[in-house]
């Protein structure tokens, strides 16, 4: 028992340290790509006869609260009027759907080219939603926001000109948060999400592998998405599915990474719990969908292989976390109560190198948000613990949602509540769309705080303090998570 619990221990670290490589390198595209100067070829919009016809299509299902606010901002958007036209994709079962039909009246009378399309079958969810918007869509490209999105007035004028490289089928923007500061749990969010949409997508792209568009704030050509099969909905990010299917067609992508696109983030546990489940078990349907073709395909570099091999894994990093933190417990008595072991709890001791990379990756992306400078960094410092140990704590969560994913387990499209909330005081708990039960995971959760309570007291029992700062991460995290979920509770 004790050798089948040090080698799965020891595989589940190997994986870990083999991802922390793969960010490593990207981390060394990034930091390339910075010292690089492009003189790519753009439209000219000041050129009327280079002017493309642009539809903007924003899916929407009951979200009464932004919907507004989302309107009221597309029709800020700087292009010609009879080059553009703006599909509202309203699948809303809800009383949202009459105040929608109304603003739109309100924005026609305004002159804005907009429309409003209902399905009354929610076939296929939001992919199915934009595939129907594409089978009317006037437009050559096709720009896609969210509803808790609010793209600045020229964010059009500075995401078209790069259509004119015929081999371009995406152009993706970086989000930006307008909540960020807003709690803890923003902030956490803000971190993860920026250490994305900076150092990963701007690595990869650079690199030549696959990215993805994120489902919102970015720009597809139309005969792209056509080209490679369409929309699907048989996964939970069609997003991440249509994307990988592009690039094997081999469409290039351009990301922008100077370009922002405000949102908001989720202020309350339960949301963030919904997007966190979605965006994990879609990654983990889509490497079951995808990687095999992939991975045979000859004309996809090994590197690339590789780094798509751990993007559509992403997610299932949180599973080998959750391994590995289970299995340090009985791990520290086995290390103490076997000396012959402790040569090699020495060497695995060395994949603790994969932490150094990860600090040293997550703060070039911190300073290239927040700034440099002493100040900022010990900021930084009390974010990465923080982040990570928080991180940890969603893993249960997170796990389950990768174990359906890979395992084939369908589930509805579970939408995000959204909140239009920007300022501590403004009351969200009100919200109709938030969920109000505990789940089992809240019970294992809070299971765990005690396991790693526990954790922390044997690390004293034995004196042996070699794995207490991870411990007490993990019982943190868990404790935030589990407390938050049930204190939280409207």
């Amino acid at each position: 028992m004790e050798t089948a619990i040090i080698i799965i221990y020891t595989l589940a670290l190997a994986v870990i340290f083999l991802y922390s490589l793969a960010q490593l390198n990207l981390l060394i595209n990034y930091l390339k790509a910075s010292k690089k100067t492009e003189n790519a070829p753009v439209f000219d919009l000041n050129n009327p006869g280079e002017v493309p016809f642009v539809t903007v299509q924003l899916p929407l299902y009951n979200e009464l609260y932004v919907v507004e606010r989302l309107l009221d901002n597309i029709a800020k958007l700087d292009y010609p009027k009879d080059k553009l036209e703006i599909q509202v994709l309203d699948d809303s079962t809800d009383t949202s759907l009459e105040t929608t039909r109304a603003k739109i009246e309100v924005l026609k009378n305004a002159e804005i080219p907009i429309t409003h399309i209902t399905r009354t079958n929610r076939s296929g969810f939001k992919a199915g939603a934009l595939k129907e918007g594409l089978d009317i869509a006037k437009g050559e490209f096709i720009a896609i926001f969210d509803s808790d999105f609010v793209p600045n007035a020229d964010w059009l004028r500075k995401t078209v000109p790069y259509f004119k490289n015929e081999n371009i089928g995406v152009v993706q923007t970086r989000w930006a948060h307008l909540n960020r500061d807003y709690s803890l749990l923003t902030r956490i969010q803000a971190f993860a999400l920026d250490f994305h949409f900076v150092l990963e997508q701007v690595g990869r792209n650079f690199g030549h592998h696959f990215i993805n568009f994120n489902g919102t704030a970015g720009i597809w050509r139309k005969t792209c998405i056509l080209d490679a099969g369409n929309w699907q909905g048989d996964t939970l990010t069609e997003d991440l599915d249509l994307s990988y299917r592009a690039q094997l067609k081999k469409w290039d992508f351009k990301y922008l990474v100077d370009v922002e696109t405000p949102a908001e983030l989720p202020v309350a546990i339960s949301a963030a719990r919904s997007q966190q489940f979605r965006w994990n078990k879609g990654a983990a349907e889509n490497f079951q969908k995808l990687y095999g073709r992939l991975l045979k395909d000859p004309s996809v570099s090994l590197k690339t292989k590789f780094h798509s091999f751990f993007h559509l894994l992403n997610s299932s990093m949180f599973l080998l976390v959750l391994l590995v933190a289970i299995l340090s417990v009985p791990v520290l008595y086995i290390k103490n109560n076997n000396p012959a072991y402790s040569g090699y709890f020495n060497v695995i001791a060395g994949f603790a190198l994969s932490t150094l990379i990860f600090f040293g990756c997550y703060w070039v992306t911190y300073k290239r948000i927040h700034g440099g400078g002493f100040k900022n960094f010990v900021n930084y410092i009390g974010m990465f613990f923080t982040f990570f140990s928080i991180a940890m704590g969603f893993s249960v969560h997170n796990s389950l949602a990768v174990l359906e994913g890979h395992f084939g387990k369908k589930s509805e499209f579970i939408r995000t509540p959204k909140f239009n909330i920007s300022k501590l005081g403004d009351n969200w708990k009100s919200n109709i769309y938030l969920k109000k039960s505990l789940s089992l995971n809240t019970l294992l959760e809070t299971l765990l705080f005690l396991y790693f309570g526990f954790a922390i007291y044997s690390a004293v029992q034995l004196n042996d303090f070699g794995l207490i700062l991870f411990h007490l991460m993990l019982f943190a995290g868990f404790g935030f998570v589990a407390f938050k979920s049930i204190f939280s509770r409207v």
